[in-house]
Protein backbone atom coordinates (compact mmCIF):
# COMPACT_ATOMS: atom_id res chain seq x y z
CA UNK A 1 0.00 0.00 0.00
CA UNK A 2 1.31 3.42 -0.96
CA UNK A 3 1.17 5.98 1.84
CA UNK A 4 0.11 9.40 0.62
CA UNK A 5 2.02 12.48 1.73
CA UNK A 6 -0.85 13.94 3.81
CA UNK A 7 -2.13 10.73 5.39
CA UNK A 8 -1.82 10.06 9.12
CA UNK A 9 -1.63 6.71 10.95
CA UNK A 10 -4.99 5.16 11.80
CA UNK A 11 -6.76 7.03 14.59
CA UNK A 12 -4.29 9.91 14.78
CA UNK A 13 -5.45 13.53 14.62
CA UNK A 14 -4.09 17.00 13.97
CA UNK A 15 -5.10 19.68 16.48
CA UNK A 16 -5.68 22.89 14.57
CA UNK A 17 -5.03 26.20 16.37
CA UNK A 18 -8.57 26.73 17.73
CA UNK A 19 -8.69 23.22 19.25
CA UNK A 20 -5.13 23.48 20.57
CA UNK A 21 -6.04 26.75 22.28
CA UNK A 22 -9.20 25.28 23.87
CA UNK A 23 -7.18 22.31 25.12
CA UNK A 24 -4.64 24.63 26.71
CA UNK A 25 -7.42 26.55 28.47
CA UNK A 26 -9.07 23.33 29.63
CA UNK A 27 -5.76 21.99 30.92
CA UNK A 28 -5.04 25.18 32.86
CA UNK A 29 -8.46 25.20 34.51
CA UNK A 30 -8.60 21.46 35.25
CA UNK A 31 -5.10 21.17 36.71
CA UNK A 32 -5.66 24.32 38.78
CA UNK A 33 -8.72 22.74 40.40
CA UNK A 34 -6.82 19.51 41.08
CA UNK A 35 -3.90 21.36 42.67
CA UNK A 36 -6.30 23.47 44.70
CA UNK A 37 -7.69 20.23 46.14
CA UNK A 38 -4.27 19.07 47.30
CA UNK A 39 -3.15 16.98 44.32
CA UNK A 40 0.43 17.23 43.01
CA UNK A 41 0.90 16.99 39.24
CA UNK A 42 2.94 14.09 37.91
CA UNK A 43 4.23 13.17 34.44
CA UNK A 44 5.18 9.60 33.54
CA UNK A 45 7.13 8.37 30.47
CA UNK A 46 5.32 7.87 27.18
CA UNK A 47 7.06 4.48 26.86
CA UNK A 48 6.69 1.74 29.47
CA UNK A 49 7.75 -1.90 29.67
CA UNK A 50 5.20 -4.34 28.26
CA UNK A 51 5.94 -6.87 31.01
CA UNK A 52 4.77 -4.41 33.67
CA UNK A 53 2.40 -1.73 32.42
CA UNK A 54 1.35 -3.48 29.21
CA UNK A 55 0.15 -6.62 30.98
CA UNK A 56 -1.27 -4.90 34.05
CA UNK A 57 -3.14 -2.06 32.33
CA UNK A 58 -6.35 -4.05 31.58
CA UNK A 59 -6.27 -2.73 28.00
CA UNK A 60 -6.59 -5.62 25.48
CA UNK A 61 -3.27 -6.75 24.05
CA UNK A 62 -4.34 -5.98 20.48
CA UNK A 63 -4.98 -2.35 21.47
CA UNK A 64 -1.39 -1.79 22.61
CA UNK A 65 1.24 -0.02 20.51
CA UNK A 66 4.37 -2.18 20.89
CA UNK A 67 8.00 -1.68 19.88
CA UNK A 68 11.42 -3.07 20.77
CA UNK A 69 14.22 -1.12 22.41
CA UNK A 70 17.91 -1.59 21.59
CA UNK A 71 18.20 -4.34 24.23
CA UNK A 72 15.35 -6.33 22.71
CA UNK A 73 12.86 -5.49 25.48
CA UNK A 74 9.24 -5.01 24.42
CA UNK A 75 7.91 -1.54 25.17
CA UNK A 76 4.42 -0.07 24.89
CA UNK A 77 3.10 3.44 24.42
CA UNK A 78 1.24 4.00 27.70
CA UNK A 79 -2.37 2.83 27.21
CA UNK A 80 -3.69 4.45 30.39
CA UNK A 81 -2.43 6.61 33.26
CA UNK A 82 -3.58 4.67 36.31
CA UNK A 83 -1.10 1.81 35.89
CA UNK A 84 2.00 4.01 35.38
CA UNK A 85 1.06 6.19 38.35
CA UNK A 86 0.52 3.08 40.47
CA UNK A 87 4.02 1.96 39.44
CA UNK A 88 5.54 5.30 40.46
CA UNK A 89 3.66 5.35 43.76
CA UNK A 90 4.68 1.79 44.59
CA UNK A 91 8.36 2.34 43.80
CA UNK A 92 8.97 5.92 44.93
CA UNK A 93 6.20 7.62 46.85
CA UNK A 94 4.66 5.20 49.34
CA UNK A 95 7.73 4.30 51.38
CA UNK A 96 6.29 6.12 54.39
CA UNK A 97 2.92 4.38 53.95
CA UNK A 98 1.08 7.71 53.84
CA UNK A 99 -1.68 8.57 51.35
CA UNK A 100 -0.50 10.38 48.23
CA UNK A 101 -2.61 12.55 45.95
CA UNK A 102 -1.41 12.77 42.35
CA UNK A 103 -2.92 14.56 39.36
CA UNK A 104 -2.05 14.41 35.67
CA UNK A 105 -2.80 15.71 32.19
CA UNK A 106 -1.26 13.34 29.63
CA UNK A 107 -1.86 11.61 26.33
CA UNK A 108 -2.52 7.86 26.11
CA UNK A 109 -2.44 5.50 23.12
CA UNK A 110 -4.79 2.68 22.11
CA UNK A 111 -4.54 1.10 18.67
CA UNK A 112 -7.65 0.90 16.49
CA UNK A 113 -8.35 -1.88 13.99
CA UNK A 114 -10.51 0.47 11.99
CA UNK A 115 -10.94 4.10 12.80
CA UNK A 116 -14.69 4.81 12.77
CA UNK A 117 -13.97 8.22 14.29
CA UNK A 118 -12.22 6.72 17.32
CA UNK A 119 -8.87 8.26 18.25
CA UNK A 120 -5.80 6.12 18.82
CA UNK A 121 -4.20 8.96 20.79
CA UNK A 122 -6.09 11.17 23.19
CA UNK A 123 -5.49 13.24 26.31
CA UNK A 124 -6.76 12.41 29.75
CA UNK A 125 -6.72 14.43 32.93
CA UNK A 126 -7.47 13.03 36.32
CA UNK A 127 -6.27 12.10 39.78
CA UNK A 128 -5.19 9.07 41.78
CA UNK A 129 -5.57 8.90 45.57
CA UNK A 130 -3.31 6.06 46.69
CA UNK A 131 -2.93 4.77 50.25
CA UNK A 132 -6.51 5.39 51.47
CA UNK A 133 -9.00 2.51 51.50
CA UNK A 134 -11.90 4.48 53.00
CA UNK A 135 -15.16 5.46 51.34
CA UNK A 136 -14.20 9.07 52.06
CA UNK A 137 -11.48 8.75 49.42
CA UNK A 138 -14.04 7.49 46.89
CA UNK A 139 -16.35 10.38 47.76
CA UNK A 140 -13.47 12.85 47.41
CA UNK A 141 -12.58 11.86 43.85
CA UNK A 142 -16.23 11.76 42.72
CA UNK A 143 -16.84 15.23 44.15
CA UNK A 144 -13.60 16.55 42.62
CA UNK A 145 -14.46 15.25 39.14
CA UNK A 146 -17.97 16.72 39.44
CA UNK A 147 -16.44 20.06 40.46
CA UNK A 148 -14.19 20.07 37.38
CA UNK A 149 -17.17 19.33 35.10
CA UNK A 150 -19.14 22.13 36.73
CA UNK A 151 -16.26 24.63 36.43
CA UNK A 152 -15.85 23.70 32.76
CA UNK A 153 -19.56 24.55 32.25
CA UNK A 154 -20.53 21.01 31.22
CA UNK A 155 -24.32 21.07 31.08
CA UNK A 156 -26.40 18.41 32.85
CA UNK A 157 -23.35 16.69 34.31
CA UNK A 158 -24.24 13.26 35.67
CA UNK A 159 -22.45 10.47 37.53
CA UNK A 160 -23.41 6.79 37.27
CA UNK A 161 -22.16 4.77 40.24
CA UNK A 162 -21.94 1.00 40.59
CA UNK A 163 -20.01 -1.49 42.72
CA UNK A 164 -18.04 -4.29 41.03
CA UNK A 165 -17.57 -6.42 44.14
CA UNK A 166 -21.16 -6.15 45.30
CA UNK A 167 -22.45 -7.02 41.82
CA UNK A 168 -20.18 -10.07 41.77
CA UNK A 169 -21.59 -11.29 45.11
CA UNK A 170 -25.18 -10.75 43.97
CA UNK A 171 -24.62 -12.62 40.69
CA UNK A 172 -23.25 -15.53 42.74
CA UNK A 173 -26.47 -15.47 44.78
CA UNK A 174 -28.31 -16.05 41.49
CA UNK A 175 -26.37 -19.32 41.25
CA UNK A 176 -23.89 -18.22 38.57
CA UNK A 177 -20.32 -19.53 38.53
CA UNK A 178 -17.29 -17.39 37.70
CA UNK A 179 -17.29 -18.18 33.98
CA UNK A 180 -21.01 -17.36 33.70
CA UNK A 181 -20.46 -14.12 35.64
CA UNK A 182 -17.74 -13.14 33.14
CA UNK A 183 -20.20 -13.62 30.27
CA UNK A 184 -22.83 -11.51 32.06
CA UNK A 185 -20.28 -8.79 32.84
CA UNK A 186 -19.28 -8.68 29.17
CA UNK A 187 -22.90 -8.03 28.18
CA UNK A 188 -23.24 -5.35 30.87
CA UNK A 189 -19.99 -3.60 29.87
CA UNK A 190 -21.10 -3.43 26.23
CA UNK A 191 -24.61 -2.38 27.36
CA UNK A 192 -26.03 -5.15 25.18
CA UNK A 193 -29.56 -5.41 26.59
CA UNK A 194 -30.64 -8.05 24.06
CA UNK A 195 -27.77 -10.33 25.02
CA UNK A 196 -28.44 -9.69 28.72
CA UNK A 197 -32.06 -10.83 28.38
CA UNK A 198 -30.91 -13.91 26.46
CA UNK A 199 -28.56 -14.76 29.30
CA UNK A 200 -31.40 -14.40 31.82
CA UNK A 201 -33.34 -17.05 29.90
CA UNK A 202 -30.32 -19.30 29.37
CA UNK A 203 -28.81 -19.19 32.86
CA UNK A 204 -31.89 -18.99 35.11
CA UNK A 205 -34.62 -21.62 34.85
CA UNK A 206 -36.81 -20.07 37.55
CA UNK A 207 -39.06 -17.34 36.03
CA UNK A 208 -39.19 -15.21 39.18
CA UNK A 209 -35.39 -15.33 39.43
CA UNK A 210 -35.06 -14.42 35.76
CA UNK A 211 -37.39 -11.45 36.24
CA UNK A 212 -35.36 -10.22 39.22
CA UNK A 213 -32.17 -10.75 37.24
CA UNK A 214 -33.48 -8.57 34.39
CA UNK A 215 -34.38 -5.92 36.96
CA UNK A 216 -30.69 -5.34 37.68
CA UNK A 217 -30.45 -3.04 34.65
CA UNK A 218 -33.38 -0.87 35.82
CA UNK A 219 -31.90 0.18 39.17
CA UNK A 220 -31.24 3.90 39.61
CA UNK A 221 -31.20 4.43 43.39
CA UNK A 222 -29.82 2.64 46.43
CA UNK A 223 -33.40 1.89 47.42
CA UNK A 224 -33.61 -0.15 44.19
CA UNK A 225 -30.52 -2.10 45.30
CA UNK A 226 -32.02 -3.15 48.62
CA UNK A 227 -34.08 -6.15 47.39
CA UNK A 228 -30.91 -7.69 45.95
CA UNK A 229 -28.96 -7.48 49.23
CA UNK A 230 -28.87 -10.77 51.14
CA UNK A 231 -29.10 -9.73 54.83
CA UNK A 232 -27.51 -13.01 55.92
CA UNK A 233 -24.45 -12.27 53.78
CA UNK A 234 -22.30 -10.06 56.01
CA UNK A 235 -20.06 -8.91 53.15
CA UNK A 236 -23.02 -7.77 51.04
CA UNK A 237 -24.64 -6.03 53.99
CA UNK A 238 -21.40 -4.20 54.87
CA UNK A 239 -20.81 -3.04 51.29
CA UNK A 240 -24.39 -1.80 51.00
CA UNK A 241 -24.03 0.07 54.29
CA UNK A 242 -20.93 1.79 52.91
CA UNK A 243 -22.88 2.83 49.81
CA UNK A 244 -25.49 4.45 52.04
CA UNK A 245 -22.75 6.39 53.84
CA UNK A 246 -21.30 7.46 50.48
CA UNK A 247 -24.74 8.70 49.44
CA UNK A 248 -24.94 10.82 52.60
CA UNK A 249 -21.57 12.46 51.86
CA UNK A 250 -22.59 13.14 48.26
CA UNK A 251 -25.91 14.64 49.41
CA UNK A 252 -24.08 16.99 51.78
CA UNK A 253 -22.08 18.26 48.81
CA UNK A 254 -25.17 19.08 46.77
CA UNK A 255 -24.75 16.36 44.12
CA UNK A 256 -27.80 14.21 44.82
CA UNK A 257 -29.66 15.23 41.68
CA UNK A 258 -26.66 14.38 39.49
CA UNK A 259 -26.17 10.80 40.75
CA UNK A 260 -27.60 7.53 39.41
CA UNK A 261 -26.91 4.36 41.39
CA UNK A 262 -26.92 1.54 38.82
CA UNK A 263 -26.29 -1.88 40.36
CA UNK A 264 -25.67 -3.40 36.91
CA UNK A 265 -22.98 -0.88 36.00
CA UNK A 266 -19.50 -2.33 35.71
CA UNK A 267 -16.33 -1.30 33.92
CA UNK A 268 -14.27 -2.77 31.07
CA UNK A 269 -11.18 -1.92 33.15
CA UNK A 270 -10.74 -5.22 34.96
CA UNK A 271 -8.49 -3.83 37.71
CA UNK A 272 -11.44 -2.04 39.34
CA UNK A 273 -12.35 -4.09 42.42
CA UNK A 274 -14.95 -1.99 44.25
CA UNK A 275 -16.80 1.23 43.57
CA UNK A 276 -16.91 2.23 39.88
CA UNK A 277 -18.35 5.32 38.22
CA UNK A 278 -18.74 7.13 34.89
CA UNK A 279 -19.36 10.79 34.08
CA UNK A 280 -21.78 12.11 31.45
CA UNK A 281 -22.83 15.49 30.11
CA UNK A 282 -25.37 16.91 27.67
CA UNK A 283 -24.14 16.83 24.09
CA UNK A 284 -22.31 13.49 24.11
CA UNK A 285 -23.57 9.94 24.02
CA UNK A 286 -20.22 8.70 25.32
CA UNK A 287 -18.88 8.83 28.87
CA UNK A 288 -16.79 11.93 29.54
CA UNK A 289 -14.66 9.89 31.90
CA UNK A 290 -14.65 7.09 34.42
CA UNK A 291 -12.99 5.91 37.58
CA UNK A 292 -13.18 3.64 40.56
CA UNK A 293 -11.36 1.76 43.27
CA UNK A 294 -8.43 -0.41 42.17
CA UNK A 295 -6.93 -1.90 45.33
CA UNK A 296 -6.17 -5.10 43.40
CA UNK A 297 -3.89 -3.28 40.98
CA UNK A 298 -1.70 -2.06 43.85
CA UNK A 299 -1.29 -5.66 45.03
CA UNK A 300 0.30 -6.48 41.67
CA UNK A 301 3.00 -3.96 42.58
CA UNK A 302 3.47 -5.62 45.96
CA UNK A 303 1.48 -3.09 48.02
CA UNK A 304 -1.62 -3.86 50.06
CA UNK A 305 -3.05 -0.35 50.11
CA UNK A 306 -6.27 1.25 48.94
CA UNK A 307 -6.39 3.31 45.75
CA UNK A 308 -9.06 5.20 43.85
CA UNK A 309 -9.18 7.82 41.12
CA UNK A 310 -10.72 9.03 37.87
CA UNK A 311 -9.77 10.05 34.35
CA UNK A 312 -11.61 12.51 32.09
CA UNK A 313 -11.40 12.36 28.28
CA UNK A 314 -10.31 15.77 27.00
CA UNK A 315 -11.59 15.21 23.45
CA UNK A 316 -15.08 14.40 24.74
CA UNK A 317 -15.04 17.34 27.14
CA UNK A 318 -14.35 19.64 24.18
CA UNK A 319 -17.45 18.26 22.44
CA UNK A 320 -19.77 19.22 25.29
CA UNK A 321 -18.27 22.52 26.40
CA UNK A 322 -20.08 25.39 24.73
CA UNK A 323 -17.66 26.94 22.20
CA UNK A 324 -16.60 30.52 22.76
CA UNK A 325 -15.54 31.88 19.43
CA UNK A 326 -15.45 35.53 20.39
CA UNK A 327 -12.52 37.07 18.57
CA UNK A 328 -9.66 37.82 20.92
CA UNK A 329 -8.09 41.22 20.20
CA UNK A 330 -5.15 40.46 17.96
CA UNK A 331 -2.99 43.19 16.43
CA UNK A 332 -1.04 42.74 13.21
CA UNK A 333 1.96 45.02 12.60
CA UNK A 334 3.15 45.01 9.01
CA UNK A 335 6.68 46.28 8.51
CA UNK A 336 9.21 46.82 5.76
CA UNK A 337 12.98 46.47 5.86
CA UNK A 338 13.25 50.15 6.80
CA UNK A 339 10.68 49.98 9.63
CA UNK A 340 11.66 46.65 11.16
CA UNK A 341 13.25 48.17 14.27
CA UNK A 342 10.27 50.46 14.91
CA UNK A 343 7.87 47.53 14.48
CA UNK A 344 9.68 45.47 17.11
CA UNK A 345 9.65 48.38 19.55
CA UNK A 346 5.89 48.87 19.09
CA UNK A 347 5.22 45.16 19.44
CA UNK A 348 7.24 44.91 22.63
CA UNK A 349 5.36 47.83 24.19
CA UNK A 350 1.98 46.39 23.24
CA UNK A 351 2.87 42.90 24.52
CA UNK A 352 4.09 44.37 27.80
CA UNK A 353 0.60 45.84 28.22
CA UNK A 354 -0.99 42.45 27.62
CA UNK A 355 -1.88 42.70 23.92
CA UNK A 356 -1.52 39.83 21.48
CA UNK A 357 0.64 41.01 18.60
CA UNK A 358 1.88 39.40 15.39
CA UNK A 359 4.80 40.93 13.51
CA UNK A 360 4.88 40.31 9.77
CA UNK A 361 7.35 41.37 7.08
CA UNK A 362 4.87 42.72 4.51
CA UNK A 363 6.70 41.89 1.23
CA UNK A 364 6.60 38.18 2.21
CA UNK A 365 2.79 38.13 2.10
CA UNK A 366 1.19 37.68 -1.33
CA UNK A 367 -2.36 38.52 -0.26
CA UNK A 368 -2.17 41.33 2.28
CA UNK A 369 -5.87 42.21 2.36
CA UNK A 370 -6.96 38.62 2.99
CA UNK A 371 -4.20 38.13 5.58
CA UNK A 372 -5.09 41.35 7.38
CA UNK A 373 -8.74 40.23 7.65
CA UNK A 374 -7.64 37.53 10.10
CA UNK A 375 -6.79 40.17 12.73
CA UNK A 376 -8.88 42.58 14.78
CA UNK A 377 -6.50 45.47 14.07
CA UNK A 378 -3.86 46.04 11.39
CA UNK A 379 -1.05 48.57 11.77
CA UNK A 380 0.83 49.14 8.55
CA UNK A 381 4.09 51.00 9.03
CA UNK A 382 5.32 53.25 6.25
CA UNK A 383 6.59 51.27 3.27
CA UNK A 384 4.95 48.06 4.47
CA UNK A 385 3.45 46.81 1.17
CA UNK A 386 3.98 43.77 -0.93
CA UNK A 387 4.61 45.80 -4.03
Amino acid sequence: MTIQMFEKPLGMRDDFPFIAKKKAELRAKGTSIMQGSGYDLLQTPTLEYYETIGKISAIPDNALFKLLDSQGETLVLRPDMTSPIARVAASKLLKEKMPVRLGYYSNVFRAQKREGGRPAEFEQMGVELIGDDSLYADAEVIILASTILKELNVESGRVVIGHTQLLQLILKDFGLDNSQIDVVRSALVSKNSVRFEQLAAELLNDESKAAAFKGLVTTSSLEDWKPYINPSNEEQAALYEEMLKLQTIIQRNGLSEAITYDLSFTSHMTYYTGLVFEFYGAGSGFPLGNGGRYDGLMKQFGLHVGATGFGLRVDRLLEVIAPNREAEPHILILFSEETEETAHEQAQELRTNGSRVTLQYAPAVKALEEFGALFSEVRRLEGATNG
